[in-house]
């Protein structure tokens, strides 16, 4: 029976309305192939329904029937036979995320899983995204705040407040680093003489942990989060950076380097600051070794997120994680296996050289780097020996070249240049804003493909922090923004910036923790060989 089915998608504020199968049916053989063949095609692909199984049932049923026919347009047929067809591989996945978590979290390097784009792929990376986001969006930065610089809200109500409840996350420690290191534009300070949480420390992200069982059960595994804020201010952070390589010393091996700034925010403390008394190397590693141990009988995921220089951090601690074997558990029949550690790092410059990316390799950890290909912060550092040129190693091993970098893992490279509702702008910020880069993914069908939001999501998002969306839209750039800017009234009918609780530092097992931590890394027996299999 002939039917219309109505479809509540938003497209350029107006309802889509999604034609029945048999008007597909219709439209498809009796439309002129010549004068019509553009709005066939537009017709045809149901807009609003690219992943439903209907509408992949009626594209495939019209290629069948196109194919059979002896029309004299075959030609045109066979272009549009062509449109179906890439159509059909950028459709959603059938298989549930749990069936293949291992790959969507890069066991083969994401092989056959960005071109087209894997819809399960698509959807991890944006909500990982979203995460990395929350980081900016749950911050402190206003210098007249007495609170600049740390979380505007408690763990127990974080998501909540960042309307994240849903992604069934408990937040169980806040990370932070000392601000007295040579990257003062990366901090942010207050201003006000009465400030009263913390003259040395600034909230740095948080560790999580999935605490919802059904959300346990779609995504196969229970998954150990690291979000790492990243910098606030377009590229005034970058110009801190020394370009110079240091020894990690994570392990024995001088070879494997980092950038000297990185080293520092990760590795400094502050002793008489009680945020700052453990490094954020020290705290992200207590609470990793923790929450390993307790959930070591389950199968565990090891996800770390950031945009930017939060990025770099990301790359860093999952580096270190690994080098730590802290990802290595023991079975109750003594057998050694591997929890997989898996990055999703946006707009990260570089952070070691060579043989640190090729340490990474060896212990597996995979990164998938979310580029926009006119962002100019991940080809820094080192504009001149890094992984294009061929003759990095050469610099490296023979002529010891001190600013050798080299990015690490997949790149998914896109370009802004591709969507139809960002406007051109020779504003530097926007091509590396985290909220465009979302904006890109949700677009992205493959190469060569055309940009197309298959999640839909509200491209409003885009003009959060940036003036990036063409004017037809209609949003305000830099729209974000808490209301009265936090200000409220209190009992005497006064305008007044409330107190906000306690500012949590570090719960009292830390060093414990991280004592075990080390142990653990230093420990023979946890040594596995290669190629073992991944996930617990």
């Amino acid at each position: 029976m002939a039917c219309l089915i109505s479809s509540p998608n938003l497209v350029q504020g107006m309802l889509v309305e999604q034609p029945s199968h048999n008007q597909l049916f219709s439209h498809a053989w009796n439309l002129n192939k010549t004068s019509n063949h553009a709005l066939f095609s537009k017709r045809c692909r149901l807009p609003g329904h690219r992943s439903s199984k209907s509408s992949r049932m009626v594209r495939s049923a019209l290629v069948e029937r196109l194919q059979g026919s002896s029309s004299v347009e075959e030609e045109i047929e066979s272009e549009f036979i062509r449109e179906l067809k890439q159509d059909l591989q950028a459709e959603e996945d059938p298989r549930l995320l749990r069936e293949i978590w291992r790959e969507v979290q890069g066991l083969n390097d994401w092989e056959g899983l960005l071109d087209p784009m894997n819809s399960n792929l698509r959807q991890e990376i944006l909500r990982y995204g979203e995460f990395a986001q929350s980081s900016y969006d749950s911050f402190d930065f206003d210098p007249h705040s007495k609170y600049c610089g740390s979380c505007k809200y408690g763990r127990a109500e974080f998501f909540e407040k960042m309307d994240m409840a849903h992604y069934g996350y408990h937040i169980c420690r806040y990370l932070y680093a000392t601000s007295n290191i040579n990257l003062e534009k990366f901090f942010r300070r207050s201003s006000s003489i009465r400030s009263i949480w913390s003259p040395h420390a600034n909230w740095m992200g948080y560790v999580a942990v999935t605490s919802d069982e059904e959300e346990i059960k779609r995504l196969g595994r229970r998954d150990i989060l690291i979000v790492w804020r990243g910098t606030v201010t377009y590229l005034e952070w970058i110009h801190d950076l020394k370009n110079i390589l240091r020894p990690a010393h994570f392990r024995d091996n001088p070879h494997v380097q980092i950038e000297s700034g990185f080293y520092d925010l990760y590795t400094t403390k502050e002793e008489n600051c009680k945020f700052c008394s453990f490094s954020a190397r020290e705290q992200v590693l207590a609470e990793v070794k923790r929450l390993v141990e307790r959930f070591k009988g389950e199968k565990l995921s090891i996800t770390v997120t950031g945009h930017s220089l939060g990025g770099a951090l990301a790359l860093l601690s999952a580096y270190d994680i690994a080098e730590m074997r802290l990802n290595i558990v023991r079975d109750e029949k003594k057998k050694t296996k591997k929890i997989p550690v898996t990055v999703y790092s946006f707009a990260s410059p570089r952070v070691g050289n060579l043989k640190f990316k090729e340490r990474c390799d060896e212990l597996e950890v995979k990164q998938l780097r979310v580029v926009n290909v006119h962002d100019k912060v991940p080809t820094m550092p080192g504009l001149i020996a890094n992984e294009k040129n061929k003759l990095q190693k050469y610099l490296e091993d023979t002529v010891h070249f001190p600013w050798s970098y080299a990015h690490v893992g997949t790149e998914l490279a896109l370009d802004h240049a591709h969507s139809p509702f960002l406007k051109p702008t020779a504003d530097l910020s926007c091509a590396h804003n985290l909220e465009a880069h979302l904006h890109l993914v949700d677009g992205y069908r493959g190469k060569g493909r055309k940009f197309s939001l298959a999640n839909k999501r509200d491209i409003a998002l885009v003009n959060k922090d940036s003036d990036f969306l063409k004017s037809e839209y209609g949003v305000p750039p830099r729209w974000r923004q808490d209301h009265n800017k936090g200000m409220v009234r209190n009992s005497e009918g006064r305008w007044v910036v409330p107190d906000r609780a306690r500012v949590e530092h570090h719960p009292p097992d830390t060093a414990h923790h991280f004592a075990l931590a080390m142990k653990v890394a230093h420990d023979p027996q946890f040594n596995v060989l290669r190629g073992q299999q991944h996930g617990v």
